[in-house]
C-alpha cells in the first residue's frame, strides 16, 4: 500500500526524507554498531546527538543565549502542572486566557497551586475567535500570563501577542511551533509537545528564560523541577532519546525548506487552498473568524451530522486519514502541519469539490 495523506491532529505525519534517514540508520547509527534506540544516553555518541539537536533548535528558532532549552517528557499536559509549580512562586498569582480546550485544562490545573485569574475567554462563542487585547482583564502583579497560541481542536490562532506590562508570557505552541518565525525574546517560556510539528510522541520541548528558573513551590517532585532539569542539561534521568534524535532530523529538514521563514510560506500556501475553497463552498463551512484562522488546523462542517459522517467515511476510502473532527465539536478537521505537502491539501480540496457536486 502506498503512503496516505495523514491529516491527524497528532501524532502527525513526518517528512518522508526524515523517515527514510531514520530507517537507513536504524540498525547502525554512524558506524556505532547499534541503533539510537539502544545506545546509552551517557555515551559520547549520544551526547553529541542531543547537543547538536539543541543547537539546531537554537539556530532554527534564533533562541537567545539567556534561554534554556529542556528536553522533557509527559507531553504539554504535564506542563499544565509544572508551570504553576515552578513559576507561580513570586506573588502566587497567574493570568490565563482560555481560548480552547487545552488552555481550559491548563487553567483548571493551575488553580491547584495559587490564585488564578481568568484574563479572557471566547467560550461564549464556542471558541470561534481569540480574545482581543481589549477583552482582557490582566493582573499587574501576576507571575505570568499563560496562552495557547494555536488551538488544535477549534482551529483558531493568535494574530497578536498580548501586552502585559512586563508580565512574562508562557505560550503553549504544541501545534504551531516551527511553522513560522517567532521572536522568542518576547516570551518568558515556550513549550510544545513534539508529536505535531517536531517529531514522534514522547518528547516535550521547553524554552525558558533563565531568570524564571528558580526554587519551585514546596513539595514539587524532583522530576518536575525546571532548575534540576536545567542544571543537568535534560539528563537528570534517561531522556526520550530516540524522539530527540528524530527532532534533529526534522530540524535539518526545516532548514532545507528555507527555515521557519520557508515553512511559513509553505504553510500559508496550503491553508489558502483550503480556506479559499471553504469560503466559496455552498456545502462546507467554517465558523472561525478570518483574522484568527489557524494555518495548522482547519475545522469545517456541513451542518448535517449524517453528511459529515459520510464525508469522513468516503475520504478514508480515498486515502485520506483522520479527517473526523474532535469528539467535543464534531464536523471535520484537517491538520496540515509542516510535513503535509501542498499536493495533499490540493487532493483533499479536489475530493471536496466532487463530494459537494454529488451531495449539495
Amino acid at each position: 500500500m502506498s503512503r496516505i495523506f495523514n491529516f491527524s491532529a497528532g501524532p502527525s505525519m513526518l517528512p518522508e526524507s526524515v523517515l527514510e534517514k531514520a530507517a537507513s540508520e536504524m540498525l547502525n547509527y554512524k558506524d556505532s554498531g547499534m541503533s539510537v534506540m539502544e545506545m546509552s544516553h551517557r555515551s559520547k555518541v549520544y551526547d553529541k546527538i542531543i547537543k547538536e539537536t539543541e543547537q539546531k533548535l537554537r539556530d532554527v528558532m534564533s533562541i537567545p543565549d539567556n534561554y534554556k532549552v529542556l528536553f522533557l517528557q509527559g507531553g504539554a499536559t504535564l506542563q499544565f502542572s509544572m508551570i504553576p509549580m515552578n513559576l507561580m512562586v513570586k506573588n502566587g498569582k497567574a493570568d490565563y486566557i482560555v481560548s480552547g480546550s487545552f488552555s481550559g485544562n491548563a487553567y483548571k490545573e493551575a488553580q491547584k497551586y495559587g490564585e488564578v485569574n481568568l484574563a479572557g475567554t471566547s467560550k461564549e462563542d464556542n471558541f470561534s475567535h481569540i480574545p482581543t487585547q481589549e477583552e482582557l482583564t490582566l493582573t499587574e502583579d501576576a507571575d505570568y500570563l499563560h496562552i495557547c497560541e494555536n488551538n488544535t481542536i477549534f482551529g483558531t490562532t493568535y494574530n497578536y501577542l498580548p501586552e502585559t506590562g512586563g508580565v512574562p508570557i508562557v505560550s503553549d505552541m504544541s501545534s504551531c511551533i516551527l511553522s513560522k518565525p517567532v521572536d522568542v525574546s518576547k516570551y518568558g517560556m515556550i513549550y510544545a509537545g513534539a508529536q505535531k510539528n517536531m517529531g514522534p510522541a514522547g518528547l516535550t520541548v521547553v524554552i525558558i528564560r533563565e531568570d524564571l528558573i528558580g526554587e519551585p513551590q514546596d513539595k514539587t517532585p524532583v522530576m518536575l523541577r525546571y532548575d534540576i532539569m536545567a542544571k543537568n542539561d535534560s539528563m537528570y534521568n534517561t531522556p526520550p532519546t530516540y524522539a530527540i534524535y528524530i527532532l534533529g532530523l526534522v530540524l535539518d529538514w526545516v532548514e532545507s525548506m528555507g527555515g521557519v521563514e520557508g515553512m511559513l510560506e509553505h504553510n500559508e500556501k496550503k491553508a489558502a487552498i483550503l480556506y479559499d475553497y471553504l469560503d466559496s463552498s455552498k456545502l462546507f463551512k467554517t465558523n472561525v473568524v478570518k483574522e484568527n484562522r489557524s494555518i495548522m488546523n482547519v475545522t469545517f462542517y456541513t451542518g448535517n451530522e449524517e453528511l459529515d459522517a459520510k464525508f469522513v467515511k468516503e475520504t478514508a476510502a480515498k486515502g485520506f486519514s483522520n479527517l473526523k473532527g474532535h469528539r467535543s465539536v464534531g464536523g471535520m478537521r484537517a491538520s496540515i502541519y509542516n510535513a503535509m505537502p501542498i499536493e495533499g491539501v490540493q487532493a483533499l480540496v479536489d475530493f471536496m469539490r466532487e463530494f459537494e457536486k454529488e451531495n449539495a
